[in-house]
């Protein structure tokens, strides 16, 4: 059964840094693309990064700069780190995941994800 499990949300103030990571169990030694998708209240979801297996990342012009996707201490995991918080960051945050082969784009169409963790960037 395949899992994708989100953690180290919380508040910060604006300016202020956090780090996300994602871990993915269950997919054996599938490669994947990851994805980092965000949905504030009243708002659509967008796609915040996104990774390929070979570890290249895209991310949204929204993030740009501020945002770095790394591969993390664990295998299958991949850390958001959440540099310059700006209070329009605040939103639910989602890791998405597809096995390969995939696009590794911004868009919606990932087969595995998370449940959210809840960023709340105070100005």
């Amino acid at each position: 059964q395949v899992q994708v499990v989100e953690s180290g949300g919380g508040s910060v103030q604006a300016g202020g840094s956090l780090r996300l990571s994602c871990t993915a169990s269950g997919l054996g030694q599938s490669k994947l693309c990851m994805a980092w998708f965000r949905q504030a209240p009243g708002h659509e979801r967008e796609g915040v990064a996104a990774t390929t297996p070979a570890g290249t990342t895209t991310y949204s012009d929204s993030v740009k700069g501020r945002f770095t996707v790394s591969e993390g201490n664990a295998s299958n995991t991949r850390t958001l780190q959440m540099d310059s918080l700006k209070a329009e960051d605040t939103a639910m945050y989602y890791c998405a995941l597809d096995k390969w082969p995939c696009a590794a784009t911004l868009r919606f169409d990932y087969d595995y994800w998370g449940q959210g963790t809840q960023v709340t960037v105070s100005s």
